[in-house]
């Protein structure tokens, strides 16, 4: 039985994973953690999450609640997901962060705590999405820049950072399958008057609207054709399985940084 402790517990994404835990595979859930002062501090994080009662508080102490755990599992947000990495290296437990977003020194943090445990970092756990990458990459290598680019991305009105950190995951993808620098190529969004397109060029969008969870469109045109691959998701529950698969498969690695695409692939190895 593996154990994990849930950061964000009480979030979106949160709530997800301990449902979908509770509902077996071989996961349990021991320890659940919130910011100080959320209302749901002291309260069962099943009952929170809708899924009956699992006998775990919610509590705003990751290192407590950690002890007992295999995996630290955190979609909290920006600085408490570089918290959490610290925490983890100082406890030696391996952490995957699906929190997005993250900046230059949350990006440091997680960095910092890989040279001791194994960190997955992965804006989207979706298996969809990361096969998705990997038809990005490949439509980006054999079309080349004879191609334009736009990738679209939608998301509920609620979300906090835009472009969202799948579209730029795919952006780089794109990129790297054409051997281009992407900050060079990238735009995000256009108005007023940016003149004719220029060769090369990457588009990303953000699109904020109602209760959608997440779409994905990666859009190849040239004269005469388009080549459309996109992803749309309809429930966050394949984002939580995809993060217990990952928890499942990053306990017992070495130290280094992890991407999805290492679950997918069943690699051994991770990076510095």
């Amino acid at each position: 039985m593996l154990r994990i402790v849930v950061c964000g517990a009480c979030g979106r994404m949160g709530k997800r994973i301990i449902a979908c835990a509770a509902g077996g595979g071989g996961i349990a859930v021991v320890g659940a953690v919130e910011r100080e002062g959320h209302p749901c501090i002291g309260a069962d994080a099943g009952e929170c999450a809708g899924a009956g009662r699992i006998g775990v508080p919610v509590s705003s102490d990751l290192a407590s609640s950690a002890r007992g755990a295999d995996v630290i599992v955190d979609f909290s947000g920006r600085e408490a997901a570089a918290r959490g990495a610290e925490t983890a290296a100082f406890l030696g437990k391996p952490i995957v962060i699906g929190t997005t977003g993250l900046g230059d020194a949350e990006r440091r943090a997680v960095k910092r705590a890989s040279r001791k445990v194994a960190c997955l970092v992965a804006p989207n756990m979706s298996v969809g999405v990361n096969l998705l990458l990997r038809l990005a990459a490949e439509a980006s290598r054999s079309l080349g820049d004879d191609y334009d680019v736009e990738i679209v991305e939608t998301h509920h009105r609620h979300k906090l950072d835009a472009p969202s950190g799948t579209a730029l995951r795919l952006a780089r993808a794109v990129a790297e399958g054409r051997g281009a620098d992407l900050s060079k190529a990238v735009v995000y969004g256009r108005k007023g008057e940016p003149g004719e397109r220029p060769r090369g060029q990457i588009g990303i969008h953000a699109v904020r609207q109602g209760d959608i969870v997440g779409d994905h469109v990666v859009s190849f045109a040239a004269a005469g054709e388009r080549i459309e691959l996109a992803h749309r998701a309809t429930s966050r529950d394949t984002f939580a399985r995809g993060a217990l698969r990952a928890a499942r498969w990053i306990a017992g690695k070495p130290p280094g940084i992890y991407e999805m695409g290492d679950v997918l692939a069943r690699r051994g190895g991770g990076r510095r």
